[in-house]
């Protein structure tokens, strides 16, 4: 059996290097895509052994800090939220019910903070772009059929205007999430005519630039969508 304080050591050590090793990209400047010291280089200028340097860089594969390319080195990666949205998938699946209430919650609140900033300022462009997707939202609606894509396609076209990736990234997240949760467990839009319909209120809400009513447009879209997530709970 290990030796309990031997392995609490060693996992300092790991967090340690995987410091080192994140501390060098932000000191030489490296960006996505750059490539990294090679291992003997690593192993030589951090004076550690070549299992704990791979170690370290298995670990900050895992959070999308590096990229290892086998064959050809390692890279600095895209510092994506992927790792976030795979353990939120695996806990909601574990828990279902509160935790993807919990998510949606989130969810809610920040698009209602967001919604208040676009409103009386998003561009004639987006707005346009909405219109398109709405209108393809509507077709599939009016036969049955969901519509995943333009869903996705829709919330961030909602904010494109801010001009910041993370809230983008973050809405992603949330909404891939909920997808996958659903696909899991056999969830679906009872009712896709009426989702298009909330969607199009958020959009006509916005080509009148009415702040208050794109807000109240909002919310009573995720009702609709706490009314799915109701399913979960009860299956």
């Amino acid at each position: 059996m290990p030796d309990a304080r031997a392995t609490r050591t060693s996992q300092r050590m790991s967090r340690t290097i995987q410091d080192e090793l994140t501390d060098l990209i932000l000191s030489r400047g490296l960006q996505p895509g750059d490539l990294l010291p090679t291992e003997p280089e690593l192993i030589e200028e951090l004076g550690v052994s070549r299992t704990s340097i791979r170690e370290a860089l298995r670990a900050l594969q895992a959070l999308d800090i590096v990229e290892i390319r086998h064959g050809y080195g390692t890279y600095v990666g895209r510092s994506s939220l992927d790792p976030l949205t795979n353990g939120l998938t695996f806990r909601t699946l574990q828990g279902i019910g509160r935790d993807l209430s919990d998510i949606l919650e989130v969810r809610e609140a920040l698009e209602d903070g967001l919604i208040r900033r676009v409103a009386g300022t998003i561009p004639a462009a987006d707005l346009d772009a909405l219109g398109a997707v709405v209108k393809a939202m509507t077709a599939k609606g009016r036969a049955g059929e969901t519509f995943p894509d333009e869903d996705r396609e829709f919330h961030g076209l909602l904010y494109r205007s801010l001009d910041n990736q993370f809230v983008g990234q973050l809405l992603g997240t949330f909404w891939t999430v909920f997808n996958r949760v659903s696909n899991q467990l056999g969830g679906h839009d009872p009712d896709p005519a009426e989702t298009a319909r909330r969607h199009r209120a958020i959009y006509l809400a916005l080509r009148n630039h009415d702040v208050e009513r794109a807000q109240r447009a909002m919310a009573e879209h995720f009702r609709n969508i706490d009314s799915r997530v109701a399913q979960f709970s009860r299956n």
